[in-house]
């Protein structure tokens, strides 16, 4: 059951709105930018309802069963590029006007321009009126934001962090029952491998003053990363002195000290999660993320006898990288469980985002590309049974979902084939490395940052693969 305080009932002359996340419910509710969508149109003489993949299969609305063929527009939030498959199959159920948005248009929606009438392209905020406003294709052209195929270019739209919402749907979503507390968004690290500080460029922080009170026992506090936030431990005693549980999305190990690990015990987080994304230090120096081997174990050892457990995220398949790398995932995991008693490790491939300094790079980290893989399927079952013997659980991806994401997320148009059935093997040129001088087919859109910036960072990846 849900808490909807926005819930509204359909009028004869209303403007009817399709609120359509193409993945499961739990993923959807806890999303903090469909929650602002849905209470905005609802506030105006419209009626917005809810679509997930897993309630009524997409088709039916979670408000009134009401079928999508009866709304008058859809707006599809993307936020995995894995999503586009059950988005293109909810959009051929629907004739209205189709238009998506969220992380995976801002990143690149060329592979569904088959699909959908218009994209926009950054954050909503301030404009959920206009577009609804429009009646049809011809009416969004020149709305900021918009594409539809035919502009040569578009400028990301990004919005200043007002006030925060003071009410919203309170279901049981990732973070379990909470209410969602939006402290900041973008980044201000530099990253190399990651797409959030490109499109979310500037970084921004709400101030404690502009937080609700909030009536749920819990929190989650939502940011990329919360403990960058210059008021985060006030924000979280905050909540703690109020009696309530706190879910940050993600802690930076080396912001952690004991004052910071009390609080977080107290808030009653009970698994310590941190990604230190590779063990060796020369890939940590081509991934710039600015953790250390030394911040990750004094992490563990603050976390003994507070923690019950202890996730560590890494990626694999970074230029330069070989299986002696790989190893020092198990031997830091290993060296981690020697402070708490449960460990899991979670590896993922490396995907070469667009926008980031490593979309030039081929899927896998080595030019041949079939070489690539095949040794990742080596190196992630390498860590899958060396970590069993330790006693350490493993989240092991498959390789199959990274390679439709690098496909997916450096696609063009032709890609599209992939959502109708065609083999992703049709494509492997998307997973090929990328001349640096060659046109992207994400170069229209302008993001605020100079590819040449990015090439620069992009030459410091090989400088530093080619000398180890």
């Amino acid at each position: 059951m849900e808490f909807n305080p926005f819930v509204k009932k359909y009028r004869k002359g209303m403007r009817r709105v399709a609120l359509v996340y193409p993945n499961r419910y739990v993923g959807g509710i806890a999303n903090t930018g469909l929650q602002y969508i849905y209470a905005k149109i609802n506030e105006l003489d419209a009626v917005c309802e809810r679509f997930y993949s897993d309630v009524f299969d997409g088709l039916r609305s979670v408000e009134t069963a009401t079928p999508l063929s009866e709304f008058d527009v859809a707006l599809f939030s993307l936020q995995y590029e894995t999503d586009y498959f059950k988005a293109v199959e909810i959009s051929r159920n629907f004739r209205g006007l189709k238009i998506a948005g969220g992380p995976c248009v801002m990143e690149n929606p060329k592979p569904l321009l088959r699909y959908f009438d218009a994209f926009f392209i950054g954050e909503v905020e301030g404009h959920v009126e206009e577009i609804l406003n429009a009646k049809d294709v011809e009416d969004l052209q020149g709305l900021p934001g918009i594409y539809t195929g035919r502009e040569e270019s578009v400028r990301r739209v990004y919005a200043k962090l007002g006030k925060h919402m003071q009410r919203e749907i309170i279901g049981y979503g990732a973070y379990g029952r909470c209410f969602l507390l939006e402290i900041g968004r973008g980044c201000i690290r530099r990253c190399r491998f990651c797409i959030v500080r490109q499109i979310y460029f500037p970084p921004r922080w709400r101030k404690r003053e502009m937080l609700p009170e909030v009536g749920e026992d819990k929190v989650a506090i939502i940011a990329p990363s919360p403990s960058d936030h210059p008021e985060f431990r006030e924000i979280l005693q905050q909540y703690v002195d109020e009696g309530k549980e706190v879910s940050p999305s993600s802690i930076r190990a080396d912001t952690l000290d004991e004052e910071l690990v009390d609080l977080l015990k107290l808030a009653g987080v009970k698994t310590l999660t941190i990604a230190p994304e590779a063990a060796s230090p020369e890939l940590q120096e081509i991934l710039n993320k600015g953790i250390d081997a030394e911040d990750v174990y004094h992490a563990a050892e603050l976390a003994r006898g507070r923690f019950d457990k202890i996730k560590l995220y890494y990626m694999i398949g970074l230029p330069g990288e070989n299986f002696s790398d790989v190893e020092a995932i198990v031997e830091q995991a290993v060296k981690v469980k020697g402070y708490v008693r449960k460990v899991e490790v979670s590896v993922n491939p490396l995907v070469p985002k667009p926008h980031t300094p490593m979309q030039w790079l081929p899927f896998g980290g080595k030019e041949n590309v079939k070489e690539g893989i095949n040794e990742l399927r080596k190196k992630l079952s390498l860590i899958a049974e060396r970590c069993r013997k330790a006693g350490i659980e493993t989240d092991v991806s498959g390789v199959r979902e990274f390679i439709l994401q690098t496909i997916l997320s450096r696609g063009d148009e032709d890609v599209v084939e992939v959502m109708e059935g065609a083999g992703y093997r049709r494509f492997g040129k998307y997973l090929e490395a990328i001349d640096v001088s060659s046109e992207l087919p994400w170069d229209f859109i302008d993001h605020g940052y100079r590819k040449s910036s990015l090439l620069r960072e992009y030459e410091k990846i090989f400088n530093h693969s080619t000398q180890d």
